[in-house]
């Protein structure tokens, strides 16, 4: 992950800018989504002047290293049962840091190395997700997740990739119901 911390009306911004490192970084809010509510602080005092003022309306915000090498793209692994189903690297549209496509962003297929896989498939077990989405940024230290989500959106991959991940969920959960209404002594080892 890239450093990260979360603010907590400690009025400790000093602390909070040493833990992520020199400016600039991303803020992001807790409630936001589709890119809505993340910003770019190019100094360490539009930082602070962005955190006080979320502070004041008693709104905490995510502070986040940036990763300048990622050139304004993620990669999102979407993972249906322990596997990659498919994978899109989204690219933000010229001057933009955020590579959203409801923010004006490309998506296109993409081969994910071992480590991204690895990577992907990691971060949704150790969240406890049969289906998630492994938001990740490429660094030069390697794969670094930025958020993983429970409830990942399908439109996007599915037209990037030509997968139907729908239909990948949906057979994960049939199998799924299968298997908790056979009784015990019907299951196959």
């Amino acid at each position: 992950m890239p450093k990260t911390a979360f603010t907590n009306f400690s009025k400790e911004d000093n602390k909070l800018m040493k833990h992520i490192g020199e400016a600039p970084v991303v803020i992001k809010l807790l409630e936001g989504t589709q890119g809505l509510g993340v910003m770019l602080a190019e100094t360490e005092k539009a930082a602070k002047s962005v955190i006080e003022a979320f502070e004041s309306l008693k709104t905490r915000v995510i502070l986040q290293e940036f990763i300048k090498e990622a050139g304004g793209a993620d990669i999102r692994a979407f993972i249906v049962n322990g596997k990659v189903v498919g994978a899109m690297k989204r690219q933000g549209k010229e001057g933009e840091f955020r590579s959203n496509l409801h923010r004006g962003g490309e998506a296109n297929i993409i081969k994910l190395s071992p480590a991204e896989r690895s990577t992907a498939l990691n971060a949704a077990k150790s969240m406890g997700l049969a289906i998630a989405g492994v938001d990740m940024l490429q660094s030069q230290r390697g794969p670094m997740v930025l958020e993983v989500n429970s409830s990942p959106g399908l439109e996007g991959i599915e037209k990037a990739t030509g997968v139907d991940i729908a239909g990948k969920i949906i057979e994960y959960i049939e199998q799924s119901v299968a298997k908790k209404s056979l009784p015990k002594d019907k299951i196959k080892a």
